[in-house]
Parts: C-alpha cells; sequence; structure tokens
C-alpha cells in the first residue's frame, strides 16, 4: 500500500510505539467480533480569510488520535483518544468489545490491497509561506475593486488540510493514505443604484496551493464572483408555479446528490427509510440516466485511495439508463445485505465511525447539445446555480434555492430572475428529465457533505438537463 513509510513514522515512530504490537494488540482487542479496524490518523489544516481589504481570521491545527471499532451483528462497540499510545488502546479495547457477547466470531475478510495513489502526498500546507496566502489574498481583493467599481465589499479565504491515516485489521492486514485538500473562496458584493447583490465562486481540490495561487485560476474565480453579482443587480422576481426547468452542468449536480443520492446510500436502504429501498433491477429514472459514484478521479475533492476502513476506492453505478444497479456501502451494511463493499465508508475523523457517504456523484452526459435543450422550451427556468436545500430521506422531498437563474421564453434565454426555488421529489424529478445533454461538467471542487453531523468532501456534476414539470416557488406577485 503506498505511504507505508510515512504513517510508520509519524504513528509509530514518532509516538513510540512498536507496530508489530499495536496490530497484536488490535488482533486480540477484535477476536470474536464479526468486524472491525484501527483507525490512526494526523492532520494538519489551516484557514486564512480576508474581509475588506483586511486579514480577518487566520488559524492553523494539528490534531491525531485513533478510533478503535469492533462490531458484532448490526451492534457496534466505539472508542477514540487523542492520546496515541499502547495504554489509551488498551482501555479503549476494554470498552468496545462489550459488544462481542452472543456471537460468533468469524471475523470479516479483510479489504482487497492494491489500492492506486489518485492524488501527491505532498504537504501543501508547509509548501507556500503565510505571507505568500496573504498576499494572495490581497491581490484577489485589489484586482475586484479594480475590475468594476460597483464592488463595495470583497470576502476570500484560502483553506487547507494534510491528512495522513492508517488502518490495522484483526487479521494484521493494514492500509495507508495520505491525502492533501486545498480550497479558495471569493464572494463579492456590490451596488447599484439603491440595490446590492452578491455573487459567490470557489475551486480547489486534492492537490496543492499551486493552482489556486496561478493568476489565471484566482481572477478567474474573481470574474466569476463579479458575473454574478451582476446579473443578480439586474434580475426580476421569480416567477411560480409548475413549469419546465433546465439545469444547467455542473454545480447544479447537488440537487442530484442531496435528491437522490443520499437516498442510494446502503445503511438507509437496509433499514427500508429511503425512497430507493428494495427497488434494485426496477426502473427510477427516465430512459438514458445514468448516475456513477466514483471516488478514483485524480485529484478531485472527493477522490479517495482508500475509504476510512482501508477499502479500495471504485467507480459504482448506481442507476443505469434508468434501473437502479445498486447502493453505495461501507462494510458493515455491506454485510449485513450481504454484498460486496463499494469502498464508501468514510468518517469525518478519527472521532466518528464510518458510514456510507458518496465520493463524486455525477450524471453521464447523453446526446443532445444545450441550446437544443433550450430552444425546445417554450417557458421555463433556467437554474445555473444553487445554493442551500433540504432533503427528506424517506420521501425524497426537496427544496432547493437557486442563486443564478433565468427566465426561458419561446427557446432564447430571458432576463435573471431572483428568489427562485425548486420544489419537488428527488424519485419523481428523475422521471421528469426529458432530455440529456453532452456536457457533462463537475464542480470546481467546493463541495462539503453533512450527514449524521460529520461533513466530508465531495463532488458533484451533471449535464444540462431538461425536467418537465416541476414546482417553482417564486417572489413574483
Amino acid at each position: 500500500m503506498p505511504h507505508d513509510a510515512a504513517t510508520e513514522e509519524l504513528f509509530f515512530t514518532r509516538a513510540g510505539m512498536d507496530g508489530d504490537r499495536v496490530a497484536s494488540l488490535v488482533s486480540n482487542i477484535l477476536t470474536g467480533c464479526d468486524d472491525g479496524e484501527l483507525f490512526l490518523e494526523y492532520r494538519q489544516s489551516e484557514s486564512v480569510a480576508l474581509d475588506d481589504g483586511k486579514i480577518k481570521s487566520a488559524s492553523f491545527d494539528t490534531a491525531q488520535g485513533f478510533g478503535l471499532r469492533a462490531v458484532s451483528g448490526e451492534a457496534t462497540g466505539y472508542a477514540h483518544a487523542s492520546e496515541l499510545t499502547e495504554a489509551a488502546l488498551r482501555r479503549a479495547g476494554e470498552t468496545v468489545t462489550a459488544v462481542r457477547s452472543g456471537h460468533g466470531g468469524t471475523m470479516s475478510m479483510a479489504p482487497k490491497g492494491g489500492a492506486k495513489a489518485l492524488y501527491t502526498d505532498l504537504n501543501p500546507l508547509s509548501l507556500v509561506p503565510f505571507e505568500a496566502k496573504v498576499k494572495l489574498l490581497e491581490e484577489i481583493d485589489a484586482y475586484a475593486r479594480a475590475k468594476d467599481p460597483r464592488v463595495v465589499q470583497v470576502m476570500a479565504s484560502v483553506l487547507g488540510t494534510w491528512q495522513a491515516v492508517r488502518i490495522i485489521r484483526a487479521d494484521g492486514s493494514q492500509a495507508s493514505d495520505i491525502r492533501p485538500l486545498v480550497r479558495l473562496n471569493v464572494s463579492v458584493m456590490m451596488r447599484q443604484g439603491d440595490r446590492m447583490e452578491t455573487g459567490g465562486h470557489g475551486l480547489g481540490g486534492r492537490v496543492t496551493y499551486d493552482n489556486l495561487l496561478s493568476p489565471a485560476q484566482w481572477k478567474a474565480a474573481v470574474d466569476e464572483s463579479i458575473r454574478q453579482a451582476s446579473v443578480n443587480l439586474g434580475s426580476i422576481p421569480a416567477p411560480a408555479g409548475d413549469m419546465t426547468v433546465v439545469l444547467g452542468p455542473g454545480w447544479p449536480g447537488v440537487l442530484l446528490h442531496e435528491a437522490v443520492g443520499h437516498g442510494l446510500e446502503g445503511d438507509f436502504n437496509r433499514k427500508g427509510t429511503s425512497a430507493f429501498s428494495g427497488m434494485i433491477g426496477q426502473r427510477v429514472a427516465a430512459p438514458g440516466v445514468t448516475v456513477v459514484d466514483d471516488g478514483t478521479l485524480p485529484d478531485r475533492r472527493g477522490s479517495i485511495s482508500i475509504d476510512d476502513e482501508g477499502t479500495q476506492s471504485g467507480r459504482t453505478v448506481l442507476i443505469e439508463d434508468g434501473i437502479l444497479k445498486g447502493y453505495l456501502f461501507d462494510r458493515l451494511n455491506a454485510r449485513l445485505m450481504g454484498v460486496e463493499p463499494t469502498g464508501n465508508g468514510r468518517r469525518q475523523s478519527y472521532g466518528h465511525q464510518p458510514i456510507p457517504r458518496m465520493t463524486n456523484t455525477f450524471m453521464l452526459a447523453g446526446d443532445k447539445k444545450p441550446e437544443e435543450i433550450l430552444a425546445s422550451v417554450k417557458k421555463g427556468v433556467y437554474a445555473v446555480n444553487f445554493g442551500g436545500g433540504q432533503v427528506d430521506i424517506t420521501s425524497g422531498k426537496f427544496v432547493f434555492s437557486a442563486t443564478e437563474a433565468y427566465l426561458i421564453e419561446d427557446g432564447k434565454i430571458g432576463p435573471a430572475v431572483k428568489g427562485a426555488t425548486l420544489i419537488g421529489n428527488g424519485p419523481d424529478a428523475l422521471t421528469r428529465i426529458s432530455m440529456i445533454g453532452d456536457d457533462l461538467k463537475l464542480d470546481s471542487g467546493v463541495g462539503t457533505c453533512g450527514k449524521d453531523g460529520q461533513g466530508v468532501a465531495v463532488g458533484v456534476g451533471q449535464p444540462t438537463l431538461r425536467l418537465d414539470g416541476l414546482t417553482i416557488g417564486g417572489t413574483a406577485v
């Protein structure tokens, strides 16, 4: 496995522990359990934020610790600590083994090895000095104000993490990964007369800061933020009612992620609480709709060489040509449903248990030109960008706010509208897709998904889509 030498130094040599003794201790603790692992983590993180020409905040944090899990049947014992010592591990073992009683103790097979490294192992935090990050933010502020005199406020931030993990299982097998993650956020507020509007854009991925420091990259982020704010300054109140909706490519895939993706995670389907439970092999979407979750895309924000249980990341076809093909699994839910794990057992940190989570989830391209899709709409809404939303996993009902949307009138893009809200049901919305564009686009690398109080980095994407008969909640009177 990659990165074994680096994590050996971090977790054993530097911590004063013996790797062989730790592996033997884990084996003894997990004897008689159905599954489990020791998850070791070392993480550095930083953020620098500028507001109105001044550094508003700057932080740097180092965290390390372990999470020890024992699984028997559906029962899970979990203990974690920030103290990397064998004594702390023994104390944790006394806690988690309480779940062993009454079970046969057949340990699940360890994940297969051979994971491919998908990103650099360089630490982005140490490669670029703090002064260079401050200078970048100051240049962003100056550029935005010079670009458009209507800009009255600029907010920008850079965030980075460097995470090393090592997973040790009862049979002695081990897996390691080193994960960089960086992000740049830009937001501007613009005034025109008595009206003020905002626009924002971000970019990032499992790369170093080199991409963010490139003038071509950060200037493009500023330009996009100004464009969005300028569009919003000229927007009119959104209409309301049932109408045709065209979703733009890329980030609008967040609607797919929330309204459909979560319903395809293994825990909800094992418990029968998802709108997609028990529907493998059935039609759940319009013909042509193919949705995949792919954690193997190089440098992408949602990619992972291995998941947080040591399973190799993979590409899982969830829906193929409208037919439901599978779910996303961690080891526990896969074992209980009698299937193979898909490499989607993820956790926020050593203080959290792994649960089924998405990586990069997107819909594949179709064969229609975007302009052909727009031209087919007599009257509707073209939603290009989204903000927050809410989804009920059991029913699939969703509400999403569009941060950039336009009227479509006689096949042409009309004026921008403000306050448009998409209201619908995820499974139902999939059946209303009538045209799929050939312009598949992934998001720019800013997604964070929340579930059960845990946040993990994810990616989304889709081509341009036409959906017939969605409900729009508007502000026009």
